[in-house]
């Protein structure tokens, strides 16, 4: 059950706060399809991902499985995207605990944009430190999500209204497309697998089992919490709080508090977490190869995770500048990272159809032609995800071995969180050929 809760933890994030009321926002009550449509593209990602953490198995998450099927350029390449996704993606997670904030005083953009600024200057700062958010506060953080998310739904159905539903489809059926764009920010994380695999005794045998459950938990989620969006809310879904909006129909006045709270909170820690591992893997000389051995450094000690901290700070001073003067809104914040995960999800599927076999390897091909469709409806965006892709595919290669220190936390997601031996065995790994 840990493992299942350490999974579902790094799927849900405070993009859960704010992406049902976005989707909305662009394809109407139709964005309910696009939930459904990602849910099933998601169990495919869930079963290869699974399959390659036993097939790949150690600390090189997506980098590693791309690099084993594609070759170490394109592991390069997926690596490439994943850290700019994590650099342009982590202000966009303080905006939206930032939106919650403001949201209880009605003030502007200006301000959101400024208490955005000072959440991630704050958990940047502590993080460069080395503070670590620990896995008890961590799972902790995540049932009070689910607790927030279950007190808005069953509060609210009592508001719901047949009406809301109609017109089903304002924007055209094409804005589907661009509703799936956004959403998929909320799909990703199933590449967690590869620092959970070596927690497990006997990985062969848990893993699927809690990538299911995993899975089965986050579909109830998304889908009570997008048609709860646009059932009692109906124009009402589109506005930047719907979380708020729900828990003050469901509680009254003290719903958008706690909601607040609750963001905050869950801001602080998922940011925590994208800067903790993504500077690990940015500092490491070999990562770009998906072998992240033990040695890696800390945060706090290499030279090349400064200046990862060094690109987020630029990035989040560039993106919230431009939030508050409305030069940027939340919708092409959101795109930018999201289609640079697609990149990697593109890239780890591809590579999945090469290395898996069976069934899987089927799952992989339409994982990656759907993850291909859906970074097609990115525009600007999915082209400047690929643009980062070409420049790590042909960028020369990293030399060097790395100095001694402890462990690497490993570059597995945006929402790696770390997590103890799930047993008081040691760790086993199947051999090469054992994914198949």
């Amino acid at each position: 059950m840990r493992g299942v809760a350490l999974y579902i933890g790094a799927l849900l994030g405070p993009g859960l706060l704010l992406l049902p009321g976005l989707a909305a926002a662009l394809a109407g009550p139709a964005s309910i399809l696009a939930w459904a449509g990602l849910l099933a593209v998601s169990g495919l990602f869930a079963l290869v991902f699974t399959r390659l953490g036993l097939r790949v198995p150690g600390d090189g998450g997506v980098i590693g499985y791309t690099a084993a099927g594609l070759g170490p350029r394109a592991g390069r390449a997926v690596g490439w995207c994943f850290l700019t996704a994590v650099v342009l993606g982590a202000p966009v997670v303080c905006l939206i605990g930032a939106g919650y904030v403001t949201a209880l005083t009605g003030a502007g953009r200006g301000a959101t944009a400024l208490v955005a600024a000072l959440l991630l200057a704050g958990v940047t700062a502590l993080t460069l430190a080395g503070a670590r958010v620990g896995t008890a506060v961590q799972l902790g953080l995540i049932g009070l999500l689910l607790a927030v998310i279950t007190v808005a739904v069953a509060g609210s159905l009592h508001a719901a209204h047949a009406a809301n539903w109609t017109p089903f489809a304002p924007h055209g059926w094409t804005s589907l497309g661009g509703a799936a764009q956004v959403l998929m920010l909320s799909f990703v994380g199933w590449e967690a697998v590869a620092p959970l695999n070596r927690r497990l005794a006997d990985p062969a045998r848990s893993l699927p089992r809690i990538t299911a459950t995993a899975f089965a938990v986050t579909a109830v989620v998304y889908l009570a919490l997008a048609t709860a969006v646009i059932a009692v809310l109906g124009p009402r879904a589109a506005g930047p709080v719907p979380v708020a909006d729900l828990l003050r129909t469901a509680v009254g006045g003290a719903g958008p508090a706690v909601a607040a709270a609750a963001a905050a909170l869950l801001t602080l820690a998922t940011v925590n977490a994208y800067l903790t591992g993504a500077a690990a893997l940015a500092a490491h000389p070999r990562a770009e190869s998906g072998r992240v051995p033990q040695g890696s450094p800390t945060p706090s000690s290499a030279g090349g995770s400064r200046v990862f901290f060094l690109w987020t700070t630029a990035a989040g001073l560039v993106e919230l500048t431009g939030e508050a003067f409305g030069a940027l809104d939340t919708t092409r914040m959101v795109a930018i990272p999201t289609s640079l995960f697609l990149v990697v999800y593109v890239g780890s599927t591809a590579s999945g159809a090469r290395v898996l076999a069976g069934p899987v390897r089927a799952a992989a091909m339409i994982g990656c032609l759907a993850a291909a469709c859906v970074l097609a409806f990115g525009g600007v965006a999915a082209a400047g995800g690929l643009a980062v892709g070409a420049a790590g595919l042909l960028a020369p290669s990293r030399r060097g071995r790395a100095p001694a220190g402890p462990e690497c936390p490993a570059a597995s997601g945006p929402r790696h969180r770390s997590a103890p031996q799930l047993s008081g065995a040691p760790g086993r790994r199947p051999s090469a050929r054992g994914g198949d």
